[in-house]
């Protein structure tokens, strides 16, 4: 139980560096002082650049990738509690997950989870990527909202788990999608009052200028 607990702590550890935070120091910038705030990609993409954006993905993915495939996989030593492996790359990546989103080095204030969640996923269900980046693309090509892109592409994990029919993929798919749904609540609430940020270029329905 005590190799649990340090494999997740290290997991959360990891998840609380954030790639836009630590990119931003080189720039001498604080992108959460821009835009909206938040230290996740689609501010960074926004606020910075392509350029600056694919880096910090680059490190939010990584972060669920190693936390999932790597921390999880960690010999401490000694006897203890047998865990399902794959159970164990769950908790370690959801761990990194919460990290990215209240990150202990970074005043609890990060991201919003999508790119570490997909480096996570990368470990312990790639198939899963399938259903989620197609609907994420789609519904961001019809709306140009990538915050309800995002939530909505988290919930096609659900139907996807259990058409999988593997019963604790479900319930991290469905754990994952809800917690999706909790820290994009202020994309929703934009969305219900019009103030939402849309990306026109993207979004197939724009009107030509």
């Amino acid at each position: 139980m005590t190799a649990l607990i340090a494999k997740i702590i290290l997991a959360y550890l990891l998840g609380s560096v954030s790639g836009s935070i630590l990119l931003g120091r080189f720039k001498k910038v604080d992108i959460r002082e821009q835009g909206s705030g938040n230290a996740g990609g689609t501010n960074a993409f926004r606020t910075q650049g392509p350029i600056f954006a694919i880096g910090v993905v680059i490190i939010d993915i990584g972060k669920g990738f190693i936390a999932a495939g790597w921390i999880a996989t960690l010999g401490f030593g000694g006897s203890g509690v047998a865990i399902d492996p794959v159970l164990l790359m769950m908790l370690c990546g959801f761990a990194a997950v919460v990290g990215h989103c209240f990150p202990v080095w970074h005043g609890f204030r990060g991201g919003k989870g999508a790119a570490t969640a997909v480096g996570a996923l990368i470990v312990i269900e790639p198939w899963l990527l399938l259903p989620l980046l197609t609907s994420w693309l789609v519904m961001l090509v019809l709306t140009g909202y990538v915050g309800l892109s995002t939530v909505l592409a988290g919930f096609s994990l659900v139907p996807a788990a259990w058409w999988l029919n593997d019963q604790l993929l479900l319930i991290f798919s469905v754990v994952l999608a809800v917690f999706l749904l909790f820290t994009h609540r202020d994309n929703l609430r934009k969305l219900r009052d019009g103030t939402e940020y849309r990306f026109e270029r993207i979004f197939i329905f724009s009107r030509k200028h």
